[in-house]
């Protein structure tokens, strides 16, 4: 039987031909294929700039730099998401600020936002986890309350949206990621998307060593930037994938749906919001009823990478790790944040996947975990 991993990005041979062009042109790196992108996916943000690069990190980066975040501030934040949405505070020098996640949607926990600002606070980053979207409408409502910049960790919402409006069309800064195992992929990469043409001038100097050049070959270096630029060789990745990404959401919605239709449900589980509206469902994560388990979850998913079948695991609680228990975290303070890292599994979810991989996947997890309940 064939292994079915958690996810496979699914890259069309048109696509790969246009890759073999761009080899062949002899133009690989930041050219005229990035340019058609940023052109693309500027359009699919309703005309708002947008500019690429190497890897969605880089773009939260930049976005809390270009929104004047640095040593001595605050940013709130959630402790369930992947490692990268609290690094890139502490790399501008800035001080994350966690709060717990709602238990129902499992994103950011609106309710108690307000409660963690302090006069240092300047900026929320909020994260669309498994591609559904925070409340837009209630974000944004408190970050004009107290004056807050959002730059919203949309890594994973690529083509959701919040009550019929895109994500990307409106908010502030929002960062989109192109990793491998996202709804649409450049192999590596990312995007911002910002708020008017001087913003996207400071994000190209930020990904590119902050030179400015002129069109008499000279050049000048006004701010301290990096190296986070993108290849032409991923923009024609992407390029191809975002012509197909309604329908890579569309089918991941078909799949999610037959999950909960085939899902047994009495086996103590709790399962993801069933959002049709809102998510592009880039992962499907069940929670395990660990309390109930004569085995921890790192078996379970090994049993389950026995019957052929890959699990991941997203996210860990993030203050748990040794980097943030050494600024004073520590388990308790955010105990449903650490409940969902502590007992979710990511099952397959991609588009390649036929409806009997679902049925194959819920038939599997149920006999796995039936016969290890107590």
């Amino acid at each position: 039987m064939d292994f079915l991993p958690f996810t496979r990005p699914a890259i069309d041979e048109d696509t790969i031909a246009a890759v073999g062009e761009v080899l062949r042109s002899g133009w690989i790196t930041t050219g005229p294929r990035c340019q058609q992108l940023e052109a693309e996916l500027s359009a699919f943000c309703g005309g708002r700039p947008v500019r690429l690069v190497s890897s969605a990190t880089a773009a939260l980066e930049m976005a809390l730099q270009i929104a004047g975040i640095g040593p001595g501030d605050e940013v709130i934040t959630c402790p369930l998401s992947w490692i990268a949405t609290a690094n890139v505070i502490l790399k501008v020098g800035a001080t994350p600020v966690f709060v717990d996640a709602d238990p129902l949607t499992r994103n950011i926990d609106l309710s108690k936002i307000e409660a963690a600002i302090t006069p240092r606070t300047k900026a929320i980053i909020p994260v669309d986890l498994a591609g559904l979207p925070v409340d837009r409408d209630r974000l944004y409502g408190i970050a004009r309350r107290h004056k807050l910049r959002v730059v919203e960790d949309a890594a994973q919402s690529m083509g959701a949206n919040w009550q019929g409006r895109r994500i990307g069309r409106e908010g502030d800064l929002i960062s989109f990621s192109f990793h491998a195992n996202k709804n649409m992929t450049s192999g590596e990469g990312g995007c911002l998307v910002l708020n008017n043409d001087e913003e996207a001038r400071l994000f190209e100097k930020l990904r590119l060593q902050g030179v400015t050049r002129f069109a008499d070959g000279t050049m000048d270096v006004d701010v301290l930037g990096g190296k986070a630029n993108m290849t032409d060789i991923a923009a024609m990745i992407g390029l191809g994938q975002l012509k197909k990404l309604d329908g890579f959401n569309a089918r991941r919605r078909e799949l999610a749906r037959l999950y909960f239709q085939h899902f047994d449900r009495s086996l103590g589980c709790a399962l993801p919001p069933e959002d049709f509206q809102n998510s592009n469902w880039h992962m499907f994560q069940p929670l395990l009823p660990l309390q109930r388990m004569r085995i921890g979850r790192g078996e379970f998913i090994a049993r389950m990478k026995a019957e052929h079948i890959g699990v991941g695991v997203h996210y860990p609680a993030m203050h748990l790790f040794t980097l943030f228990r050494e600024k004073g975290y520590a388990e308790g303070q955010f105990p449903v944040a650490e409940d969902i890292g502590a007992r979710t599994v990511t099952l397959p979810l991609f588009p390649a996947m036929r409806d009997e991989d679902v049925i194959r996947v819920c038939q599997t997890f149920s006999a796995v975990l039936r016969a290890v309940l107590h």
